[in-house]
């Protein structure tokens, strides 16, 4: 009988052993690639790394996700990556896996407060015979449903935007941080902020315009001017009910040539809106009177000084160009 050398057989072992060896690193090398780069975290990854890059046709792919009606103006370029510039310590929760679908939590703060949005991933293939082919599962895209006072314009995140009759709705990623704001000479609105964190749902940002300190600043000076022009005239005129929201009612007879008026206390100025305009709210002040008084039956001259309540409206007009201020005197 033929008889295998011991140098064949040692031969033999060493392939075998190899052919072994080749295997197992095979089957450490595939597992230690499917448990690094085919994760169910990966799609998730993916899709906020488009949302980092502004990018939201590659997100809007990624996340397999429906559109909601309303302006897309924030789904994109620099309004999308503006978002994300405040979405901050992005980490991703281990996956639950449940058979071929698996939840991945990805947490992130915003302003230093804590968020999470889910994601559902599902298992849709195999590439290459063993790795897992994972894909977000199909959803919605949340809406943000804005409004501003008396205003067809607004800013969202760095973009001015079109607000028919002070209002509109714009399909947003999550996670995200949206801002809106109005600015202007004349009216603004200042920041608010909301984060969106889930899928489908509404998020109201509601922004309360109001009249800046400039525009107050110029009516108030109108409505001084006003006054004190109504003031001198009550005086030169020597009249007790001058056509000025102020006056003074008495039977005491005053002297001729020692009226004079004046306004003590100016009324303060608030705007407000009101049937999509704006309106100056009542106004109120204090004029005084120094005069002197002559008794009838005497003929005693005595000083009088006295500070007299009024109140009036004034119309209020504003345009690019101008800003008119008119008192309404019943």
């Amino acid at each position: 009988m033929h008889q295998t050398s011991p140098a064949l057989r040692r031969i033999a072992v060493a392939w075998l052993l190899a052919l072994v060896l080749a295997i197992v690193a095979s089957v450490l090398a595939i597992t230690a690639v499917k448990n690094a780069v085919a994760g169910p975290v990966d799609p998730v990854r993916a899709y906020i790394g488009a949302l980092q890059a502004g990018d939201g046709g590659r997100a809007l792919g990624l996340l397999h996700t429906t559109v909601p009606s309303g302006s897309p103006a924030l789904l994109d370029g620099a309004p999308l990556k503006d978002s994300m510039s405040r979405i901050r310590d992005i980490s991703y929760g281990m996956a639950k896996a449940d058979g071929d679908h698996a939840t991945v939590a990805v947490r992130f703060t915003v302003e230093g407060e804590a968020h999470e949005s889910q994601f559902t991933v599902d298992r849709t293939g195999t590439d290459w015979l063993f790795f897992p082919r994972w894909s977000i599962s199909p959803t919605s895209l949340p809406t943000l449903t804005a409004t501003v006072v008396n205003s067809t314009r607004a800013t969202m995140n760095g973009m001015s935007v079109n607000m028919p009759e002070g209002r509109n709705a714009f399909p947003v990623f999550f996670p995200g941080s949206y801002v809106g704001s109005l600015d202007g000479a004349q009216f603004a609105a200042e920041p608010r902020a909301v984060v969106v964190s889930g899928p489908g749902a509404t998020a109201p940002l509601n922004l309360a315009t109001k009249a800046t300190p400039q525009l107050l600043g110029a009516i108030e000076a109108k409505l001084h001017s006003y006054l004190d022009d109504c003031a001198r005239t009550a005086t030169q005129q020597q009249r007790l009910q001058p056509n000025c929201p102020f006056s003074l009612a008495t039977n005491t007879r005053i002297q001729d040539g020692t009226i004079a008026w004046s306004v003590s206390a100016y009324p303060t100025v608030s705007v407000e809106p009101y049937q999509g305009s704006w309106t100056i709210a009542p106004l109120a002040g204090k004029a005084e009177l120094k005069a002197v008084a002559i008794d009838l039956f005497t003929g005693a001259k005595s000083p009088v000084d006295t500070k007299v309540d009024f109140s009036f409206n004034a119309r209020l007009d504003v345009s690019d160009a101008a800003i008119t201020v008119t008192p309404q005197l019943k």
